[in-house]
């Protein structure tokens, strides 16, 4: 018998745990490391576009487009100005350093940033209400913007233009107090519903279909959607019962038109 070779005992295997532990040791500290190097660069560019922010205020204010960028900046490093301004309201009043995101939109946009974008809600509910009679509760985000910026809602608009993203951000401003407003999208038209009913299928696909044109007919509907005719018939009717497509009777045939698209031609001199 060879006893020169030695099986492993007590001691190789003390040896494998402690080695077993210094990599696990190793690996939790190199772990800390990373997560406290990359809380550092957050920082660090967070206070860089704090900076930023300061230094090119007046452009913020003044350029619906380079603001809309820089939300969508704030937004790629997780930053939602709206949620944090609207949770750490209460926060921020009690802080004194001035570092918090939503104090940025506050020294950006005057007051806090739920004043901006909570009164551009409120010119957004009070247009759409005062054209509700005309649209059925459809109105697109691109008149909306146009009837603030020309002052027919007076407040904001005479003071700051403002883009279809600061007029989406202010529609979803407006959900934490359950409102019904919401931004539709049809074709490529965004449009903002402010009635609590909800456009099934059908009603959707013919409100698309009317944006080619301005109008749709029966016989349009039967002949690219393959339906049937009492099925055209009684969406045009749902929509015509909620104002949302109006009848024009002068032609051959009934021709139904959005006022969406009525509203938008006038205003360009159509």
């Amino acid at each position: 018998m060879d006893r020169s070779r030695r099986t492993p005992g007590f001691s190789s295997l003390s040896t494998s745990r402690l080695s077993s532990s210094a990599y696990t040791t190793h690996g939790a500290t190199l772990r800390s490391a990373h997560s406290t190097s990359l809380q550092t660069q957050l920082s660090v560019f967070q206070s860089l576009l704090h900076n930023f922010a300061l230094t090119h205020s007046k452009d913020i204010r003044a350029n619906p487009a380079f603001r809309a960028e820089f939300a969508r900046m704030c937004s790629a490093i997780g930053v939602d100005f709206l949620a944090s301004s609207h949770t750490n309201n209460a926060a921020d009043k009690a802080s004194s350093s001035g570092s918090g995101v939503s104090s940025i939109w506050a020294q950006l946009l005057g007051g806090t940033v739920n004043d901006f974008y909570f009164n551009l809600g409120v010119l957004i509910v009070e247009t759409c209400r005062a054209t509700r009679a005309e649209n059925g509760g459809l109105i697109s985000v691109a008149e909306i913007r146009s009837r603030i910026e020309q002052g027919q809602s007076g407040g904001i608009g005479s003071s700051i233009s403002v883009s279809d993203d600061d007029v989406q951000r202010a529609v979803e401003s407006l959900s934490p107090l359950g409102s019904c407003f919401s931004i539709l999208r049809i074709g490529h038209r965004s449009l903002i519903r402010s009635v609590p009913k909800e456009l099934n299928t059908d009603q959707s696909t013919v409100l698309e279909a009317v944006q080619v044109l301005g109008y749709v007919t029966l016989s349009m509907l039967q002949l690219n959607l393959g339906w049937e005719r009492p099925r055209a018939h009684a969406v045009i009717e749902d929509l015509m019962a909620d104002s949302l497509v109006w009848v024009d009777c002068q032609a051959g045939e009934n021709e139904y038109w959005s006022p969406a698209f009525i509203s938008a031609a006038v205003g360009t001199g159509g």
